[in-house]
């Protein structure tokens, strides 16, 4: 059988025979893959023409719903993704981590866009920036969806959640892709890709997929296109260096090989639960998915008095480990991805050896369950330990990507640090301390080199996804070896896949551009806000309302009846002291009731709810006797998708007599829509 790839807008079976793909545990060919006779240069066009534009004329929030009903789709399908995914060696704890993982990414970036971002295809970021002595040139940063293709380079060790954890903010932010799967595990990548097709969901050329090499694609880059890359460290570099990246400086987001560690602090010693945690993650993180993992533990970085112990207890507990093919029972460990890469390993294994000593060697031959173990790509559980690692270099630039860690003694904090530092950038370090005083000096001392920092101890690990999980809500990514990019962080993921660019202009002029009130015009409204619907509030539309006079009896009965009786409301000596405010002042909080009762019509009408309130500032004091007015103008629209009801943002200004700003905040209602 042959794979085919998916190009536009159909599938391609290969001209030739390509690369065989084995069943990882058997050694049976079960497909070849090849990408001769795709023209890359038309994949490039296609989704430039059709699945971008389509993308960007949809909103934020419907791209998010999207996602939403591909996961759902997938979700329909995971059986026989996981049948597959135990051909590449995946026993059912790790193709649980790929698979659902990969459907889990969709639904929360589909939550967070409906969430966090707005409900139009561009996105406001940050404030208005004054650019002028009176306001009226004004700046502000939008992002809008880039106008190429990103092209996704996965690795072969999670063939689902390695694509869908790119793919995710990709498609949120508007942009089509092209998915180019690892060859050793690509079977498995291709039928979830048929399965998202065959949804219907994703408009044409939206998502196309590459079975093979990439030919001559990269010299069709634009600056408009983005490279995501998941793989060594050798490649990348080779990659980055190709000359259509350099002379169009394509954005290249790469995520390698890093020899990630963890610290087992000084104050968590045999028989401490932090101890117990440690070993426990240390043997995990070793052999889930057989060691293949990008974020596994590596480097086990261990108090020197406790070396002893460590090593019994985690050789112990790896020396249980059941290894064999992950479809027969009991197994919980499956082979390598191939026979090269359990080559591979081997090789590895046999550098670190000349500075560590081996303490429980899984290269050599041993009985696997349900196969053979010349047959399949087997290494069993390896540990190392280097007694003198600030001296040692190996240890620190080598990986074996498998089953394989390497304890590593430390005599002081410092040296914990150092030792953790030496692997010149990772994806994640850990850290195992009930001590604060330790998590502090260890994520100042490690956090310029490493993208993540999980602390664990007795009161999170209950609830911790672990070392080696990386979530999608936060970064996956890390400087030097790790590669210097970042995946996933929630939204700041959907934001690489953006142009940001700064408008410059008057207040009216950002109005139009951003959808967002910036200042400048406000029209007077012919009816009050509350008497209007969603659909016929308009940017710009606003109330003033009538004054109201502040008097000293209001302030004192706020105070008692709330019980606030701070001495700057009630004490006339001493807010007569006081260097800001020179005399008795009224609650801010008192303002923001004054505000709306000036403001809020009560009968029942379009408005249900008053859902928050952000960005208060309290600017100038109000003094008894002081008048009052307030300002109320539309800033923001945010329909909701399949909702009867949308948010409106308004800017509530309170002012004095003197015309003079004493309160500025931004007021959230949910309005009802025109049925």
């Amino acid at each position: 059988m042959n794979l085919s790839s998916f190009a536009y807008g159909k599938w391609i079976s290969p001209e030739t025979q390509g690369t065989a793909i084995k069943d990882a545990s058997t050694g049976e060919v079960l497909a070849t893959v090849s990408s001769d006779g795709l023209d890359f240069k038309a994949m490039l066009e296609f989704g430039r023409e059709h699945g971008g534009p389509a993308l960007q004329q949809m909103t934020f929030h419907e791209r998010a719903l999207l996602l939403k009903e591909l996961a759902l789709y997938l979700s329909k399908f995971k059986d026989e993704l996981y049948d597959i995914s135990y051909q590449t060696g995946a026993t059912k704890a790790d193709t649980w981590i790929d698979v659902d993982g990969g459907i889990q990414t969709f639904f929360v970036y589909s939550s967070k866009g409906r969430r966090e971002l707005p409900n139009q295809p561009w996105y406001v970021d940050g404030d208005v920036e004054q650019l002028s002595r009176n306001g009226s040139f004004i700046g502000q940063h939008i992002m809008v969806p880039r106008r190429g293709v990103a092209l996704h380079i996965d690795a072969y060790n999670f063939p689902v959640w390695g694509m869908m954890e790119k793919l995710a903010p990709t498609l949120l932010a508007g942009m089509p892709a092209i998915v180019k799967p690892a060859s050793s595990t690509a079977q498995l990548t291709e039928q979830a890709v048929k399965r998202m097709i065959e949804s219907g969901i994703l408009p044409e050329g939206a998502l196309q997929l590459i079975s093979g090499r990439t030919g001559d694609l990269f010299d069709h880059l634009t600056c408009q296109d983005i490279v995501t890359f998941t793989g060594s460290a050798a490649t990348a570099h080779y990659l980055q260096n190709h000359p259509a990246i350099i002379k169009n400086a394509v954005p290249f987001v790469a995520e390698c090989d890093s020899l990630n560690c963890s610290i087992l602090g000084p104050d968590a010693v045999e028989g401490s639960e932090e101890f117990d945690l440690f070993v426990k993650e240390v043997a995990r993180e070793v052999t889930t998915k057989a060691g293949q993992k990008c974020t596994a533990i590596r480097r086990s970085i261990v108090p020197r008095g406790q070396v002893e112990a460590v090593k019994k207890a985690l050789v112990d507990r790896l020396k249980k480990v059941t290894v064999g093919d992950p479809r027969a029972e009991g197994v919980r460990m499956g082979p390598l991805a191939s026979l090269a890469q359990r080559q591979e390993v081997v090789e590895r294994v046999a550098e670190l050896s000349k500075e560590a000593e081996i303490v429980l060697d899984g290269t050599k031959p041993f009985d696997v369950v349900g196969a053979h173990f010349d047959s399949g790509a087997f290494v069993g559980p390896t540990v190392l330990c280097c007694d003198q690692p600030l001296q040692s270099g190996l240890i620190h630039e080598v990986e074996a990507f498998g089953p394989v860690t390497t304890l590593m003694p430390y005599d002081s904090l410092d040296e914990a640090i150092e030792l953790a530092n030496k692997g010149e950038g990772s994806l994640v370090a850990s850290l195992f301390t009930f001590d604060p005083e330790v998590v502090f000096k260890v994520t100042m001392g490690v956090g310029a080199y490493h993208g993540r920092l999980v602390v664990l101890d007795r009161t999170s690990a209950g609830e911790s996804t672990g070392h080696g999980s990386p979530l999608p809500h936060m970064k996956h990514g890390g400087p030097g070896r790790a590669g210097g990019g970042e995946e996933q962080g929630g939204i700041r993921a959907v934001k690489h896949y953006l142009q940001r660019v700064a408008i410059q202009g008057s207040p009216d002029v950002l109005t139009t551009v951003t959808n967002r009130w910036a200042g400048g015009t406000a029209n007077t409204m012919d009816a009050h806000p509350f008497r209007k619907s969603f659909d016929e509030i308009k940017i710009g539309d606003a109330l003033y309302t009538k004054p109201r006079v502040v008097t000293l009896e209001d302030v004192e009965h706020f105070a008692n009846f709330t019980g606030d009786t701070f001495y700057a409301h009630m004490d006339e000596e001493a807010a007569t002291a006081n260097p800001i405010f020179g005399g008795r002042v009224a609650h801010g909080y008192l303002l923001l009731s004054f505000a709306a009762g000036l403001f809020v019509d009560p009968a029942p009408g379009p408005v249900l709810a008053n859902v928050g309130l952000e960005n208060l500032r309290f600017t100038k004091p109000v003094y008894p006797g002081d008048t009052m007015y307030v300002r109320l103008v539309c800033m923001q629209r945010t329909a909701r998708e399949n909702e009867d009801f949308g948010e409106v943002r308004w800017d509530v200004t309170v002012t004095n007599q003197d015309d003079e700003e004493c309160a500025n905040y931004e007021l959230l209602t949910h309005n009802t829509r025109v049925q």
